[in-house]
């Protein structure tokens, strides 16, 4: 795949603001959402691999999403990505440590925060699954314990493909310092998740050099105007 054609993938998510809510943590907050861009895939294996020179997945297929990747992975990716397609890297990592900042003013390619990714997901609507359940999601009963080509089923009303079910996505947030440490959030369902598992609400967390076969990543881009 050819790096210029990311742009392609990166589709304008005008403002707005979502409720979210943690039903553990038996909370609820509101964000409000600045423009971004968000691909509209996953990153696929093709795309990972002639970024980072490797493809880790468990099921292969280069317009399948990766999977295997840690939050340590997807962010290193978002940095190498924007370096070779000369833009401003979003991280500031130091892997020793296992400290990972980010730089408000990159113009470079980042994980989508937590409340982006749902506001992206539901699309302007209220609705948990943007669509029925077989049309818009890979998932338990319809994959064949498998992974699936990206975009095969129907996008939501952003345009973007795949933000329920084929492989759940790392989100940039610590989940609960207090309780987990520096546990990320991963968010969207994947391949082996009934239809209650692909909700635009669900939010899962796991340490950052968790890695998995139905667990991957879409990437975002910040827009400095409103």
């Amino acid at each position: 795949m050819k790096l210029e054609e990311v742009n392609n993938w990166m589709i304008p998510i005008p403002k707005g603001s979502i409720g979210l809510r943690d039903d553990r943590k038996k909370e609820k907050w509101s964000v409000e959402i600045h423009k971004f861009l968000l691909s509209k895939f996953p990153i696929t294996q093709e795309l990972y691999s002639s970024v980072m020179a490797d493809n880790p997945s468990a099921f292969i297929g280069s317009h399948n999403p990766v999977e295997m990747v840690s939050w340590y992975d997807a962010v290193q990716f978002c940095n190498t990505l924007s370096r070779v397609s000369g833009l401003y890297e979003c991280y500031l990592i130091d892997l020793d440590s296992e400290a990972v900042d980010l730089i408000d003013s990159a113009n470079g390619y980042r994980l989508p925060t937590d409340a982006e990714w749902e506001y992206a997901c539901r699309a302007n609507t209220k609705a948990v699954q943007y669509g029925p359940i077989n049309e818009i999601a890979w998932y338990e009963k319809n994959s064949e314990a498998t992974t699936h080509e990206v975009g095969l089923k129907a996008e939501n009303d952003f345009g973007l493909f795949d933000m329920l079910g084929n492989v759940w996505e790392w989100c940039w947030d610590v989940y609960d310092p207090k309780f987990y440490g520096p546990y990320r959030v991963f968010r969207g369902g994947g391949w082996c998740d009934s239809e209650r598992g692909c909700l635009a609400s669900n939010r899962r967390r796991s340490h950052p050099t968790y890695k998995i076969d139905d667990l991957g990543f879409r990437i975002a881009r910040s827009v400095r105007s409103d």
